[in-house]
This record gives structure tokens, C-alpha cells and sequence, in this order.
């Protein structure tokens, strides 16, 4: 098969840990074809077809000059058998609009994962408030005097931007309410931005958990990331240690609920973030900790993963 994946500049990746690179070397192992592209290298000419600037790529084993480009070149999106998105956040102007592109490609039958329209319905803070049963509190405002009340309420809370990554912007006010307004005021700016609101969860000095569903099955094991130092945040990306363990009954509970039904929606991977036993985020854009799971554990969560997405592929043509 030809997969193109669309992603950070390749000179970018950390292979050591990406979890794109590792669905590439999978897929190379496969004998599957790899090709490679930005969003901006994504078009669409009036009256014909969606298409890109695409590298066809070969792994080299490296571990700096990772891969070798075969060719470069404009090429129809309906030249590959799958496309896999899989651009970092945030999830801004240029997200959406690659995800319209990419949605022309697959109504001229190319076949994309994550589905471009899947990612725009499930926005990856906000898509956690259809399963109240698994959160914490939560609200999601504008209004500077609801998120008082809520403080309130609840006394310790965590306030973030909706459109933050890697752990940016979160922060907690505890029971004294110190800084809270000016919080607000620079997270809400002046009720012109949506923020959310949630009860601090205690369990996050045990980790914040990533449980991994593809193809609507749960990977047994999750990356608990535990906060170090007076850090409040797990993010591997600002210092948190990745500690792989099984999933718990409550993980399990919470990742079988979800992943067969967003799977359904069109997300073959899905990356659920919980907090002791809440959920606290759905990642879909571009779920990550493969390699850590994989290096700690020995399942392999890239074989998974190509499993999956052979199998999607398969099913696809199988329906044509």
C-alpha cells in the first residue's frame, strides 16, 4: 500500500519518541510504501482533484539522518490507499482548513484517518462534556462570575484555554482564591474567549493517564505521566516522567464506552486522558506515547496500530 502521512516537517521529529515515526517504521516493515507532507502543502485547483507536494520517503535505520527522499513531487491524494493526519496541535485557522481539503480527498474516495469532519465535531477539551458520567465537574464559560461560583462551589479547581497543548496555560486556585481574577482576565480576555473550569482531581499526583483506543479496542497499557516537583501538570512536554502500567477496571470502563462509539464517528486513534478516575480530555488530532508503552511494556502499540488501519482499509474495499 502507499500511505501518506501528514505531519511536522520530518527534520522536526524526535524519533526517539515520536509516535508518527513509529507508525512509518511499522508501516515500512510492512512493506507498505511511506510518503510524507505539511499541511501547507496541501491544494485543490478548481475542476480537478485534491492534491499535495508529497516526499517519498525511505527509513534509513539512523538515528539522525533518519530517512532519504526517493522523489518529490505534486501528487493526487487519490494516488495512496490511506492518509494518515497527523499534524500536532493547536487546532487553529490552518487546521481547519487542511481538514476541508483533506475532506474534498475523501469524497473523491480517498480514505483518511482520522476522518477530517471527525476531527472537527470532536474538539479534543470540549468533546469530554458528552460523557458526564466519567468527569469531574466541569464547566465551560465565558462568564468571569461563573467561574467564581464555581470556585465556590468547589473550592480547588483547574482553569485552561480550550485550544492549549502540552499542558500550556493550565492553572490551579486553591481554597485562598490567590490570583483568581487575574486568571480569569488572561485566560477569558475580558469574556471574549471560552475557557474551562473543572475540580482539581487529587489523583494527578499518581499521573495523568493516556489510555489508547485504535480501531475502538483499548492498547492494555496506558503512560501514566506523574508531575514532578511542585509541577501540577503530568505533560511529558513541560518535565513530566512517563511511568507505562496496565490499564485499571476504571480506565478500561471509561476507554470501552468511548472508542467503539468514536470509532463509529470515523476516529481510528483516539488518546483518552484521565485523572484517577475522571476523564479529563479526548486527544484525536495526533495521540501520541506509542513508543513509550511499547519500550516499557513490550506490546506493540505501532503493530496495532497498522493492524487497524489494514483492517479499515480492507473493510473499505471490501464494501466498494
Amino acid at each position: 500500500m502507499n500511505i501518506l502521512f501528514v505531519a511536522d516537517p520530518l527534520e522536526v521529529f524526535r524519533t526517539y519518541k515520536d509516535t508518527t515515526f513509529s507508525m512509518m517504521r511499522e508501516a515500512q516493515r510492512r512493506s507498505h510504501r511511506v510518503f510524507a507532507c505539511e499541511p501547507r502543502h496541501l491544494g485543490w485547483r478548481s475542476g480537478e482533484v485534491a492534491h499535495a507536494e508529497v516526499r517519498d520517503i525511505e527509513l534509513t535505520g539512523a538515528e539522525h539522518d533518519w530517512f532519504q527522499v526517493r522523489e518529490s513531487r505534486v501528487r493526487p491524494l487519490r494516488d495512496f490507499d490511506a492518509v494518515v493526519m497527523r499534524k500536532d496541535p493547536p487546532f487553529d485557522g490552518e487546521y481547519f482548513y487542511a481538514t476541508h481539503l483533506l475532506q474534498q480527498a475523501e469524497r473523491e474516495g480517498v480514505k483518511i484517518f482520522n476522518r477530517p469532519g471527525a476531527l472537527r465535531d470532536h474538539p479534543e477539551k470540549l468533546a469530554i462534556m458528552e460523557f458526564p458520567q466519567f468527569l469531574s465537574p466541569t464547566l465551560v464559560t465565558r462568564s468571569a462570575d461563573e467561574v467564581r461560583r464555581f470556585h465556590q462551589e468547589h473550592r480547588d479547581i483547574i482553569l485552561k484555554p480550550l485550544d492549549g497543548m502540552g499542558g500550556m496555560g493550565i492553572f490551579r486556585v486553591g481554597p485562598d482564591g490567590l490570583n483568581l481574577g487575574s486568571i480569569i482576565e488572561t485566560l477569558n480576555r475580558e469574556g471574549s474567549t471560552t475557557i474551562m473550569v473543572q475540580r482539581f482531581v487529587r489523583e494527578i499526583a499518581q499521573g495523568d493517564k493516556r489510555v489508547l483506543v485504535i480501531g475502538g479496542r483499548v492498547v492494555p497499557f496506558c503512560l501514566a505521566r506523574i508531575p514532578q516537583g511542585s509541577e501540577i501538570r503530568g505533560n511529558l512536554a513541560v518535565g513530566g516522567k512517563g511511568v507505562a502500567q496496565p490499564i485499571s477496571d476504571r480506565d478500561r470502563e471509561i476507554a470501552e464506552t468511548i472508542g467503539p462509539l468514536l470509532n463509529e464517528r470515523g476516529l481510528l486513534l483516539i488518546g483518552l486522558d484521565v485523572i484517577g478516575d475522571c476523564l479529563t480530555e479526548i486527544n484525536v488530532t495526533s495521540p501520541t506515547c506509542f513508543q513509550e508503552i511499547t519500550q516499557q511494556t513490550g506490546f506493540d502499540v505501532p503493530a496495532m496500530f497498522l493492524d487497524a488501519l489494514e483492517e479499515a482499509i480492507d473493510r473499505d474495499r471490501t464494501v466498494l
